[in-house]
C-alpha cells in the first residue's frame, strides 16, 4: 500500500506535457515513415500508404459506377412506364372514338317508330330500281339475270359476285350519298367477278380483236332486245392487291384493323367517324372468304375502292384534320377531298342516283344505349387518369435523366483527377 505522500508525489510527477511525442511516433512503426527505430524498411511504409490511396480511388470509382447504374435502371423503369401509358392512352382514345361514332350515328334514330324500318328495307329495292333504269348497262342486265328465276343458273352469273352498289349497305343516308359521289357512277355500276375466268365469260373477242357480239353478256343483251351502250367496268377480285393488315378481333363484320389518324398532340381529330371501308356493312353471304385467295370482300373490293378514306361529321372538322389525311376524306355534310391537296367544291349535282342502300338493322338497341354512354364516360375517365400518370412519369423520367447527366459529369471529372493523382503517387512510390 502506498501512503498519502507517495500518492501525492505520483500525481505531481505524472505530467502529460512532459511525455516525449517522438517516442510515441517511434512506438508505431506503421505511422513512422522516416524509419528511426522502426523495424520496417522505408519502402514498405511507402507501399502501405500507396496501397491505401489507390484503394480509396477505386472504392470511390466503384461507388460512382453503382450510382450511375442505379440511375440508369430508374430511367429505364420510367421510360417503360411512359411507353405503356402512351399505348394505353391510344387504346382508350380509339375506344372513345368508336363509342362516340356508335352513339353519334344512331342517336337520332334510336327511339324512332318501328315503321321506319320498312322505309329502310325499301332502300335496297330502290337501289336495284335505279340500276335497272340504266337498261343499256351491264349492271342492269346482270341484275335482271340475278332477279329472275328463269336465269338463275345462267352461265354469266357463275363467277359474278354482283354490282358494286348492291354489295354493301350503310346506316346513314348522307353517308350513302357522299360515298357514292366519291366513287362515281361508273364504279357504282361496276360488275364484280371472283376470277379472270369470270371476266372472260362476260366478253369474248374475234381473231381480229373485235368484240364477239354472239357470246357473253352481249349475246344476252341481244336476246333481250337490247345492246350494251359504251364501255363498262369489271372488277376482278383475283387481281386486286388485298389489305395486308389484320382484322379487328371478335368483330362480326370482320372490319379492318386500321390505325386511326392522330394529330400532333396524339389525339384523334375531332369529328372523325371512322374509315369508309369499315363503315360499309356486308351481307353474311359475302362476309367471309369470297375470293379464290381466301380474302373477304372488305379486304379486296372495298379496300381497293376506298383505301384509308376517312369520314368526318362536318366539312370544317375534315379541313381542320388535313395533316392527318393520307389518301382522302369525306364529310357527311358534303365535304370531299379525293386526294391530299385536291378539294372538290360546289354543290352536289345530284346526278348519281345509284347509291348504297341503307341498312335495315339498327346498330344498337335502346336497351343497351345507356350502357354504352356509361362505358363512354368511364373510358374517358380512364384516359384522363392515364394522361395524368403519363405526365407524372415523364416528370420523373426527366428528373432521373438530369441526375444521371450530373452524376456522369462528376464521374468523368473524378476519373480525370484520380488518373492524375495515381500517376503522381506512382512516381513517388517508384524506387529510384
Amino acid at each position: 500500500m502506498f501512503g498519502t505522500g507517495e500518492r501525492r508525489r505520483m500525481s505531481i510527477d505524472f505530467d502529460p506535457l512532459s511525455i516525449d511525442s517522438r517516442a510515441l511516433v517511434v512506438s508505431d512503426p506503421a505511422l513512422n515513415p522516416v524509419g528511426g527505430n522502426s523495424p520496417f524498411p522505408r519502402e514498405d511504409v511507402q507501399q502501405r500508404l500507396h496501397d491505401t490511396s489507390v484503394g480509396s480511388v477505386f472504392s470511390n470509382s466503384k461507388k460512382l459506377e453503382d450510382d450511375l447504374q442505379q440511375l440508369g435502371e430508374k430511367i429505364k423503369h420510367h421510360e417503360d412506364n411512359v411507353s405503356y401509358l402512351k399505348t394505353l392512352r391510344n387504346k382508350l382514345e380509339d375506344s372513345i372514338v368508336d363509342m362516340q361514332v356508335a352513339i353519334g350515328k344512331h342517336h337520332a334514330t334510336l327511339f324512332k317508330e318501328e315503321n321506319e324500318k320498312a322505309a329502310y328495307v325499301e332502300s335496297e329495292k330502290e337501289t336495284i330500281q335505279h340500276i335497272m333504269k340504266y337498261e343499256k348497262s351491264a349492271a342492269a342486265l346482270l341484275c335482271k339475270i340475278k332477279s329472275e328465276a328463269q336465269f338463275i343458273d345462267h352461265l354469266l352469273t357463275k363467277d359474278v359476285v354482283g354490282v358494286v352498289a348492291t354489295l354493301g349497305k350503310v346506316d346513314d343516308a348522307n353517308l350513302s350519298r357522299i360515298l357514292s359521289e366519291y366513287l362515281g357512277l361508273e364504279t357504282m355500276l361496276a360488275v364484280v367477278c371472283k376470277s379472270s375466268e369470270g371476266v372472260k365469260t362476260l366478253e369474248a373477242y374475234t381473231r381480229d380483236g373485235l368484240i364477239n357480239k354472239g357470246s357473253g353478256i352481249h349475246e344476252f343483251a341481244a336476246s333481250m332486245g337490247r345492246h350494251l351502250d359504251g364501255r363498262f367496268d369489271v372488277i376482278c377480285l383475283e387481281n386486286l392487291r388485298p389489305y395486308a393488315g389484320g382484322l379487328i378481333a371478335d368483330d362480326p363484320q370482320r372490319r379492318l384493323n386500321l390505325l386511326k389518324p392522330r394529330l400532333m398532340n396524339g389525339e384523334t381529330p375531332p369529328g372523325f367517324l371512322g374509315f369508309a371501308v369499315n363503315m360499309v356493312k356486308i351481307d353474311n353471304s359475302n362476309l367471309h372468304c369470297i375470293s379464290k385467295s381466301g380474302y373477304t370482300l372488305r379486304e379486296t373490293l372495298f379496300y381497293n375502292l376506298f383505301l384509308n378514306l376517312q369520314v368526318y361529321n362536318s366539312r370544317e372538322e375534315m379541313l381542320n384534320a388535313q395533316s392527318c389525311i393520307a389518301t382522302g376524306a369525306v364529310s357527311l355534310d358534303g365535304g370531299l377531298i379525293k386526294r391530299p391537296g385536291i378539294f372538290t367544291l360546289g354543290h352536289h349535282r345530284g346526278d348519281i342516283d345509284v347509291k348504297f342502300p341503307c341498312d335495315s338493322e339498327k346498330f344498337v338497341q335502346s336497351a343497351n344505349y345507356f350502357e354504352l354512354e356509361n362505358r363512354l364516360k368511364e373510358t374517358k375517365w380512364k384516359k384522363d387518369r392515364a394522361l395524368e400518370d403519363m405526365q407524372r412519369e415523364q416528370e420523373l423520367l426527366d428528373h432521373a435523366k438530369f441526375k444521371y447527366e450530373t452524376k456522369k459529369k462528376e464521374f468523368v471529372r473524378f476519373l480525370a483527377e484520380s488518373s492524375s493523382y495515381l500517376t503522381q503517387v506512382g512516381r513517388v512510390s517508384t524506387p529510384r
